[in-house]
């Protein structure tokens, strides 16, 4: 197991139990005890746990992992929704999108398409409250860039507070692409943290077509922040492992379902 891996794992378990044993971890992983003990050490020097002796408790990170530490989880299920998102943004449209590790994707195939014929035109316009999104968009000269304002977030690199409100709410949007985490037929599109759940609603709402991208481990799941309510979702992406009942609870709600 790589030690990206590792580290996601590690963290993951942190966050379901707030402490954690060497032992039982290394039995987890299937690696050494001396191995969990100096990933513990590393994951300590960048402040993401507490070192204890004989394992580890939450500091600064709990619930919500940041978002290099999410990359590795369901990756193959990601590209292919942000795959299949990308392929519903015609040429010429006004896309919003927030920031998370399945959006990050989507930006990336976007990222790749033709420039339009003739050269030197614009193919898309992203708006995005995400910076490491829009660092990677702003060389591309085919995609026009508008980055709102806000306090960024280190966890997931997005901006959010009032300044964020400030942008959205003059502009007009074709679609909103939104990574959540979670997204449940009753209770809508939510996320861990309150600040960005108000900078994704922004954007979901100035938008005439949302886009929900969550691979099936966030289906029929609840988060602490609503974002949007099931109505205001007009197509979910999501993978072929989604349960299939609560896949129907969506589709009688009127939202299409794509599982890729």
């Amino acid at each position: 197991m790589a030690a990206h891996t590792r580290w996601t794992r590690l963290l993951e378990i942190l966050g379901d139990q707030g402490h954690l044993d060497v032992l039982d971890a290394a039995e987890q992983l299937g690696c050494s005890a001396a191995t969990v003990r100096r990933d513990l050490d590393e994951l300590a020097r960048q402040n993401l746990l507490t070192r204890t002796r004989g394992g580890a408790v939450v500091s600064t990170v709990a619930y919500d992992l940041p978002l290099r530490y999410k990359v590795a989880r369901k990756a193959d299920e990601k590209q292919r929704i942000a795959r299949a998102a990308a392929e519903l943004i015609p040429s010429g449209s006004t896309v919003g999108i927030n920031g998370g590790t399945t959006t990050s994707e989507v930006a990336r195939e976007l990222a790749v398409r033709p420039e339009p014929t003739g050269g030197g035109g614009i193919a898309l316009t992203v708006v995005t409250n995400a910076i490491n999104i829009a660092n990677e968009l702003a060389v591309r000269p085919q995609i026009k860039i508008v980055v709102t304002g806000g306090v960024a977030r280190p966890n997931s690199y997005e901006l959010v507070g009032p300044l964020v409100d400030t942008v959205l709410r003059t502009l007009a949007l074709d679609y909103t692409i939104l990574g959540v985490d979670a997204v449940h037929p009753r209770f809508g599109a939510a996320t861990h943290d309150e600040s960005e759940a108000g900078a994704n609603r922004a954007l979901a709402e100035c938008a005439g077509t949302v886009i929900v991208v969550a691979d099936s481990s966030k289906l029929g799941r609840r988060a602490f922040a609503q974002v949007c309510e099931t109505a205001a979702v007009s197509i979910l992406v999501t993978d072929k492992e989604a349960p299939e009942d609560v896949v129907e609870e969506f589709t009688a709600l009127g939202i299409d379902v794509l599982r890729v």
